[in-house]
């Protein structure tokens, strides 16, 4: 599912390429080639006059202009203004659903509660279960391979050894620093586990229930796309970690049974590009900025329609960050602030059945 920019002056052929494809080369973060012994790499610019700015379209609705070509506001009665686009129905756009308190809240729990066992995460495969990533990150901790206590078993454990100090910022064959094992951290699981292997829900991995508050916003959130007979039901949630190089390919979410149901789609952290396809890759996607807060509904035809993040922007004038980094001026907050300055956190919640 992720990818990292590529480096630019390797032959392309856009000729067999999909639309979705070309429209990810457009909008990815591109570095220029550099000269021998120049360590800093310029971005390529990249044109963005045809990206959807909900920002700017919610400034001028409620100045009284008119929505853009092809968008229009849905009269729901819902509490805050809710867009859709007139040919992609089912897609439903909440430009700044939470407040600032909201967002780090959500930041907070993201990095802190949500990547604890039994939660399963990106780390499982190679490290096992990690308790207490976060708190290891601040304490400067180092992950370190130790004896298996159960004779019978083979299986590597990793733990943090108390006092253990972060001594280097690159892996080494029995160790890894947990500032490292954070900025690799790619997806958690909440609720019902989604098996990556077999891409599907298995039930029989143990798992908590999502946060109450969480289901509660999720089913406040989906009241555009519901019958008001019908009441969503979170019991599955995936959250995704991007870093500044990291984008999410083009893909469907089909597992769940249910696709007239909406996934609930809260950004966090800093702006990204959303790329809105259709039901083929040789669909033209709509471009749209993401920005932390918004959140987007996905359901009926939309859940058919394929979408992905080819990038996410991390400079101080686009990255669109400092609304929450002042929030996180405390000492023991410094981490939180430090991460989401260069990335962005995405949390996806699905009813299941």
């Amino acid at each position: 599912m992720y990818g990292t920019a590529r480096a630019v002056g390797a032959a392309d052929d856009d000729s067999d390429r999909t639309a979705f494809r070309r429209a990810e080369k457009k909008y990815k973060l591109y570095k220029a080639p550099t000269k021998p012994r120049q360590r800093r790499k310029d971005l390529i610019k990249t044109d963005l006059s045809n990206v959807v700015d909900f920002d700017l379209v919610l400034k001028a609705f409620d100045g009284g202009g008119e929505t853009p070509p092809g968008v229009f506001r849905v009269q729901c009665g819902f509490d805050r203004p809710v867009f859709c686009f007139e040919d992609r129905p089912g897609f439903y756009f909440i430009p700044g659903a939470l407040t600032v308190e909201e967002q780090c809240r959500w930041i907070r729990e993201s990095l802190m509660d949500f990547p604890q066992p039994p939660n399963r995460t990106n780390h499982n495969v190679m490290y096992g279960p990690i308790h207490g990533l976060f708190d290891a990150v601040r304490d400067g901790k180092v992950l370190v391979e130790t004896e298996n206590s159960d004779a019978d078993s083979h299986s590597r454990i990793f733990v943090f050894p108390e006092g253990s100090e972060d001594v280097g910022q690159g892996d080494s064959r029995n160790s890894i620093a947990a500032s490292v094992l954070l900025r690799k951290l790619r997806w958690t699981t909440l609720g019902l586990q989604f098996d990556w292997s077999k891409r599907n829900y298995d039930v029989s991995f143990p798992h908590n229930k999502i946060p109450d508050e969480l289901c509660l916003l999720a089913k406040k959130m989906t009241a555009p796309a519901m019958p008001l007979e019908e009441e969503f039901r979170p019991e599955a949630a995936i959250v995704n970690y991007f870093g500044p190089s990291d984008m999410l390919g083009g893909h469907l979410d089909d597992m769940e049974a249910d696709w007239s149901k909406p996934i609930v789609s809260i950004s966090l952290g800093c702006k990204a590009i959303f790329l809105l396809g259709g039901k083929s890759r040789n669909d033209s996607p709509i471009a749209m900025f993401l920005r932390s807060g918004d959140i987007v509904l996905m359901a009926g035809q939309a859940r058919e329609c394929y979408h992905g993040v080819p990038r996410i922007f991390i400079d101080e004038d686009n990255a669109d960050v400092s609304h929450i980094t002042s929030q996180f001026s405390c000492k023991e907050d410094l981490c939180l602030s430090e991460y989401i300055r260069t990335s962005r956190i995405n949390i996806n919640i699905r009813q299941v059945n």
